[in-house]
Order: structure tokens, then C-alpha cells, then sequence
């Protein structure tokens, strides 16, 4: 409910408008049980959720940015490529570095957030000249590079982890945390949702995603359950529910069931979107796209990925490639897991152009 009272402001003259008031008490949409989701409005409000280790809701904090500033050492003039942009937290960094004269593409297949950063970085002061926005997925960045006309670049950066503006909106059906359609894309206007693959993938085939995609011990009992529902899986609410009475007769204990429910969702999440077929087309095109000393800095949050990475960045080096590569991952230090504990899994890995 908002009040449109209509005292006069006794400065400006102008009717006074009260700030808008959420509906009852405990209000449940996502829309508006979050104030930080107004960040404008609401800053006292957002300060209160980061001081407590937290993330704010609609938002997103980006991981590891000292460590990705310090391997790319982004200088005026340089050009740049931030395959993931998403909130734009470290594409706002590199772009301060690499004025004046420099450029950085920002690519994003998800339409809605990429508008929303977009907009940020423009009211930043970067114009088109300095920053490039383009919806799609890296694994065309061979051909954007192409159809830019740019012959190779300086430094490239992917973060491969699914946002928390993603993860927080249970209208994107990420999470299983809140009841929304059990959708998944990353892009909402291609492919097929979570819910239209349930209604048509083999048990066999399903049983292999849950177990190559997230390593669960439990997914032929899942798998055969999901099966069995067929074409009543349509929401998030329904998978999760599908998934605990698959577990009934297991006794797991309830933080067990939970990490298990976790690990169906991103199998099937990955699944949905491609990841690992866009994420090995990323690091094919790698060498071709990278200058002579050019950098790749690409954080990973899942051992499908690492595993991917880590063996690419092997062979470059071993066959001439690249003059050098991390040799593990890099981790975020412990303050920084502190104040984002969803920083935790994250790990940083790269390599230069020979």
C-alpha cells in the first residue's frame, strides 16, 4: 500500500511524498520484501545487510577483484573483454584502469541484467567509446571480436558463477529457497526451461546429468522419481519436493537433503544453459582472441569447470601457447569470504599469451 498524502514540502512548494510503504507487515513477494532491492532509496538499509557478511537482495558482489586486477594489470589504452559482465563490478574497475583511451567489451546473455549494468556504467561516465555492451553468450567471442573489428585483445575475463541478482529472483527459478516457475535460463527468451527438459528427457539421460554435473551419489533414485512426475515438475517448489520424497526412504538428515536438492538444481542448471560446451568453446577460442602477452583470468565455482580450465590452460602452455600458466587456483582470502560467504567455492585461475 502507498501513501499518496499531499502535505506541501515547506522548502520546494511541491506536494511531499512519502517513501512507499510495504504491504503489511511480513510481505512475501520478492518485489518487495527487500529494500535493498532500492538501493537509491535505501542506503542505510544495504550498509546494515553487507556489515553482517551478507549480500543485498537483487544485488551482487563481485569475487576476487584485487586478484583479477593484479593478474591483468589493466593499463590506459588497453582493450578488454568481461565475457560475464553482470553487475559490472569488475568491469567498473577495469574500465577507471584502462583510461583514458581504452576500451572493454562487455558481453552478458541474461537481457535483463545486462540492461541494468549497462545503464550503471553509462552513469558512471563510460560512453560507447570506452564501453562496448553486447548480448550474448563467450562462446561467440571469436565472432564479436570479428564483427567489432578488433584483431586480438589485451586481457579477458570470465566469471563463471550464476549471479545473485539470478540466485535472489525466484521468478528466474534458480533457487529453490522461494516457489517460483522452475525456468533456469540465463537467457529467458532461448532455449528450453528446467521445466520443459523434465517433461521430455530420459531417465538414463537425466541420471547421467545429476551425477557428471554435480557429483551426487543419490541421482538414479532422483533421476527415476523425476521421471515418474513427468510434466508435473513446473515449478520449484514441485522439484524440490520431488527430490525429498525420492530421499524419504534414504534417512538422510535434513542438512544432507538440502546439499542434495543444491546439487540437483545446478546439474540441471548447467544442463539448461550449456555451460560446459559454451565454457570449452571460451577457452578454444582463448589463444586466437589474446594478444601477444595478452591475459585470461577466469574464476570458476564448480570442479566441472576447474577440471575444464586447468586442462585447456595445460595443453596451451604445452604446446606453445601461453608463457605461462597458475599452477592451482587461486583463492579468496579469508576476510573476503567473511564479509561474502558465497565467495567461498571460488577459484581464481590464468594464464598469458606467449
Amino acid at each position: 500500500m502507498e501513501d499518496t498524502g499531499s502535505k506541501m514540502d515547506t522548502e520546494s512548494g511541491q506536494p511531499h511524498q512519502r517513501r512507499k510503504r510495504y504491504k503489511g507487515t511480513h510481505p512475501r513477494a520478492f518485489s518487495e520484501k527487500y529494500k535493498e532491492l532500492n538501493a537509491e532509496l535505501y542506503p542505510q538499509d544495504v550498509e546494515r545487510v553487507l556489515a553482517r557478511g551478507d549480500t543485498p537482495a537483487g544485488s551482487h558482489r563481485s569475487i576476487c577483484v584485487r586478484e583479477v586486477l593484479e593478474i591483468l594489470v589493466p593499463k590506459p589504452g588497453e582493450t578488454a573483454v568481461d565475457a560475464t559482465l553482470g553487475h559490472g563490478g569488475h568491469a567498473m574497475e577495469i574500465l577507471k584502469a584502462i583510461q583514458p583511451g581504452g576500451r572493454l567489451y562487455g558481453l552478458d546473455q541474461d537481457p535483463l541484467e545486462l540492461a541494468k549494468t549497462e545503464a550503471r556504467l553509462r552513469e558512471a561516465g563510460f560512453d560507447e567509446s570506452a564501453f562496448v555492451a553486447r548480448h550474448r553468450n563467450f562462446s561467440g567471442l571469436t565472432e564479436l571480436l570479428a564483427q567489432e573489428r578488433v584483431g586480438g585483445v589485451d586481457m579477458i575475463l570470465a566469471d563463471l558463477g550464476v549471479s545473485s541478482m539470478q540466485i535472489d529472483n525466484p521468478d528466474r527459478g534458480f533457487t529453490f529457497k522461494r516457489n517460483g516457475p522452475l525456468d533456469m535460463r540465463m537467457d529467458p527468451g532461448k532455449g528450453q526451461s528446467a521445466a520443459e527438459l523434465l517433461r521430455t528427457i530420459p531417465e538414463a539421460r537425466l541420471r547421467a546429468i545429476i551425477e557428471e554435473y554435480s557429483d551426487e551419489s543419490e541421482a538414479p533414485v532422483i533421476a527415476r522419481v523425476l521421471t515418474q512426475r513427468r510434466g508435473t515438475i513446473t515449478t520449484t517448489k514441485a522439484l524440490t519436493q520431488a527430490i525429498r520424497d525420492a530421499l524419504r526412504s534414504r534417512l538422510n538428515p535434513e542438512d544432507e537433503i538440502r546439499k542434495t536438492i543444491r546439487r540437483t538444481f545446478q546439474a540441471l542448471r548447467i544442463e539448461v544453459n550449456g555451460e560446459f560446451e559454451a565454457l570449452e568453446s571460451l577457452l578454444a577460442a582463448l589463444p586466437a582472441c589474446l594478444k601477444a602477452g595478452g591475459r585470461a583470468a577466469l574464476l570458476c565455482f564448480h570442479s566441472g569447470e576447474e577440471k575444464r580450465v586447468e586442462e585447456a590452460f595445460r595443453l596451451g602452455f604445452e604446446e606453445g601457447f601461453y608463457a605461462s600458466i597458475s599452477e592451482a587456483g587461486i583463492r579468496p582470502g579469508p576476510e573476503e569470504k567473511y564479509q561474502n560467504p558465497r565467495s567461498s567455492s571460488a577459484r581464481l585461475w590464468w594464464a598469458i599469451r606467449k
